[in-house]
């Protein structure tokens, strides 16, 4: 029976792949208060992080049903890690985002 020591490659089971492989199409949610511009905010938020305009299709709207907040889904094409943590870090220093995913 053979150990392992301290110079054998660890068994490939063991090996954790990374959850979302890059680039990648990765979509956002952010929730707010229902207003005006909320939709537009958002975007330009996005626009910020990520140095390139966001298509208006690339965003869709969810109203809450008695209308009080929204839920804006935004899919954009992410080229690393990086780059996500960096969109969550500022729609979470964000006053008018609510919640995000």
């Amino acid at each position: 029976m053979k150990k392992d020591g301290p110079g054998d490659a660890p068994p490939e089971e063991g090996e954790k792949k990374p959850l979302i492989e890059y680039p990648s199409v990765y979509t956002f949610k952010v929730m707010g208060k229902q207003g005006p511009g909320f939709a537009e905010h958002v975007r330009d938020l996005f626009r910020r992080a990520m140095g390139t305009e966001i298509s208006p299709d690339s965003i869709s709207e969810q109203p809450s049903s008695k209308g009080t907040y929204v839920s804006l889904s935004v899919s954009v094409y992410l080229l690393s890690e990086e780059q996500r943590r960096a969109i969550y870090d500022l729609l979470h220093k964000d006053p008018r985002v609510i919640y995000h995913l």
